[in-house]
């Protein structure tokens, strides 16, 4: 069946432009040609290839009471999301084919949205020991993280990237040094000294950051760097870039718009790496608009209620973004005009798209994964109205403006906001 969608405001190639464009069996088809079957008036929103988030944990399988495959897409559908990479840290961990099998079924099963997971870089996602297989795990995966865990060895990870370029895929770094963290669980900065928390230093991260792409440089493997935090990575990259180096970082909301003052002692606003300083923070936001920084991936984190219950000090690390990440960037990044709504799209859809090899876009020919917003809608962050397990975010209760009121992977409505009328 043909459909045609009228009076939209479409994004390509960088911008947007009122138009309309077609879908037939799952993909973008010429608006010429055969009359369509159904014609659907968008009332003049805007239309954006789907957003993809190339940091994602599902949780499935393994750890359920958190996040299932058939929740946390639910979620990244209500977020606008039509893309998704899944983080390895499961059980079991996605080490070699069998486990990866155990895992792509039930995507297959449950997902109402493209779930592309990633493998391990080691034997048990644990960052030391064993390499993986990588020849017979890249059909299937996009790329090989351990994240969670930083490898640890120059030695082992350099071997890593050098098989990782062999088999076409990149290297996605969690990265941290072990020896640096010294039992600590947020930023090391004032607030932490003045309620007698224990911090986790910035060159735990920005060390990592350092070593990685010096292999990275020596191998010429893809790397890319996850959840940067730092003045100090965001450097790095910016100077490895500049020597063409095939690096790439991604940051996430949290780190763009929170940094350590506003820290609570509450569960909600710990996750790993921490939220840093405002001079980290006015760092990202730099980088992010000089193109250092390409990618905006939310890192959602679900965990129990209770896991999330015990403070800063006993609560597990980690915070939901799917259903949130959009707004909050449109409402405190592109309407101060910090972005521009164009840029916050190729942050989050063409970039990711770009950089990790995944298809899509509004071109002809494409598969049909599209979002459409109602820029103009404006509510507060309510996280029991979520459709993720997890609730845990330092959000709640905070006024956005825009938000996905129509999501479509390969042709078929995977969201649609209950207020929309077409």
């Amino acid at each position: 069946m043909k459909t045609l969608y009228t009076n939209a405001a479409i994004y390509a190639g960088g911008r947007f432009a009122a138009g309309e464009f077609a879908v037939e069996g799952g993909r973008i088809v010429p608006v010429a040609g055969a009359a369509p079957d159904r014609t659907v008036d968008l009332g003049g929103r805007h239309v954006i290839p789907g957003l993809v988030d190339v940091h994602v944990h599902l949780r499935e399988p393994g750890f359920s009471q958190k996040e299932t495959i058939a929740s946390g897409t639910a979620a990244a559908a209500r977020g606008g999301y039509t893309t998704v990479c899944s983080m390895p840290n499961l059980n079991p961990a996605p080490d070699a084919p069998d486990t990866l099998r155990a895992q792509a079924e039930i995507i297959r099963r449950d997902a109402v949205v493209r779930v592309v997971p990633y493998g391990c870089i080691t034997m048990g996602q644990r960052g030391a020991g064993e390499l993986v297989d990588f020849a017979a795990l890249a059909p299937d995966v996009v790329g090989f993280s351990d994240d969670g865990r930083g490898v640890q060895s120059d030695e082992l990870m350099e071997e890593a990237m050098r098989r990782a370029e062999k088999a076409g895929r990149p290297i996605v770094a969690h990265c941290e040094v072990d020896d640096l963290l010294r039992g600590g669980y947020i930023h090391d900065g004032e607030y932490c000294r003045a309620h007698g928390h224990k911090g986790i230093c910035s060159e735990s991260e920005w060390k990592q950051v350092e070593r990685d792409i010096a292999l990275a440089e020596k191998t010429g493997c893809q790397y890319h760097v996850c959840h940067v935090s730092t003045k100090e990575s965001v450097e790095l990259v910016r100077r490895a870039k500049a020597r063409g180096v095939r690096v790439s970082c991604e940051t996430a909301p949290h780190y763009l718009l929170l940094c350590d003052e506003d820290l609570q002692e509450d569960g909600r606003f710990k996750m790993n790496p921490p939220l840093r300083s405002r001079e980290d923070r006015a760092a990202l936001i730099a980088g992010v608009a000089d193109g250092t920084i390409e990618v905006i991936a939310t890192d959602h984190a679900p965990h129990t209620a209770e896991e999330k219950s015990r403070g800063l000090a006993g609560s597990a690390m980690g915070i939901v973004g799917l259903e949130c990440a959009f707004p909050l960037m449109y409402k405190y990044m592109v309407l101060p005009g910090t972005l521009t709504l164009e840029k916050l799209v190729a942050l989050m859809s063409d970039n990711p798209r770009r950089i990790f090899g995944l298809g899509g876009g509004l071109n002809v020919g494409d598969e049909a994964d599209f979002t459409v917003l109602d820029l103009g809608a404006q509510y507060e962050i309510d996280p029991a109205a979520f459709l993720s397990k997890g609730r845990a975010t330092p959000f709640a209760g905070w006024p956005v403006q825009g938000r996905a009121v129509l999501t479509v992977v390969g042709g078929r409505e995977a969201y649609r906001d209950d207020g929309l009328q077409l």
